[in-house]
């Protein structure tokens, strides 16, 4: 069994294709609807994926052992649903939603800094619908977001193809570090560059912090980096509170210039914070805590 995350998602196009018909001719529900038979097929068939979310809800979260199998239907449905309203906000929908902003002058105030600024979350809520945010601040926001080639999925092509072209740029990492010139060259055209947190990949650099009472691995690439560039550091994330209702978290970051450890510290600090709000909004299906879900 593989344990560690290998860089992408499991679904399929036809699938997606499925959801997005229901969506567009039938509603928003109905998509819902199918959903509960998607969930329960998950958690009888991702046995890898299943596994790992008891762990988290059972070790790290405490909960009992029956209410941990049943929260993993309910984590996956709630998944599920943040795909979906990624689909329905982007296909026109998105006043059939309400937003609520907690700490977006901390944005505003990074852009009016005209420095340019870094975003760090996680895969915790639904930060990819952040763009439809932005749109709300004060100073207009050019957002370039940090990811992998072996995340630019056939499925990503496929949303791309039914929804509204989005204003997200992407910097691919590469193992050149030519990505770095790119980062620079955003936050000198005053843009915010978001990158993920919480998804290390076997083989690469890490830092190790303590999330729920066992340490964990993280990435370090986004700390060191964000640690070593003079410009102003974000938590943020996006998480979803009712059927219709989503509302947006912005903290800055303390940590000193050029000291990665205290900004992964603050960074786990953050999640955990949103854990305690949202624990059935953290959606790393995958051993997280390296080699301990069993």
């Amino acid at each position: 069994m593989t344990t560690e995350w290998k860089g992408k998602s499991r679904g399929t196009v036809l699938g997606y294709k499925i959801f997005v018909f229901f969506i567009k001719k039938v509603g928003l529900g109905s998509a819902y609807f199918i959903l509960y038979f998607v969930a329960i097929y998950f958690c009888f068939f991702a046995l890898s994926s299943s596994r790992s979310i008891y762990y988290y809800l059972n070790k790290r979260l405490k909960y009992p052992r029956f209410k941990s199998f049943l929260k993993i239907f309910q984590s996956y449905y709630v998944f599920g649903q943040t795909i979906i309203d990624k689909v329905a906000i982007s296909s026109g929908l998105r006043n059939k939603f309400t937003y609520e902003f907690d700490g977006v002058e901390l944005i505003n105030e990074t852009l009016k800094e005209k420095k340019g600024g870094i975003l760090i979350s996680a895969h915790l809520g639904n930060f990819e619908i952040a763009e439809h945010f932005f749109g709300e601040l004060e100073e207009n926001a050019a957002i370039s977001l940090l990811t992998t080639d072996i995340e630019h999925t056939a499925i990503k092509n496929y949303l791309d193809s039914v929804t509204s072209k989005s204003n997200i740029k992407f910097i691919f990492i590469k193992e050149d570090l030519s990505h770095i010139f790119q980062i620079n060259a955003a936050l000198a055209r005053n843009e915010i560059v978001c990158i993920t947190g919480d998804r290390y990949l076997e083989g690469s650099k890490y830092l190790t912090q303590d999330l729920l009472g066992q340490e964990a691995k993280f990435p370090s690439g986004p700390f060191m980096l964000a640690s070593r560039l003079k410009v102003p550091v974000l938590f943020v994330y996006v998480m979803k509170e009712t059927n219709t209702h989503y509302h947006l978290y912005a903290r800055k970051a303390k940590a000193k210039h050029r000291d990665a450890k205290e900004l992964l510290k603050e960074y786990t600090e953050s999640v955990k914070w949103m854990l305690d709000k949202y624990p059935l909004q953290w959606f790393n299906y995958f051993d997280f805590w390296n080699g301990n879900n069993k």
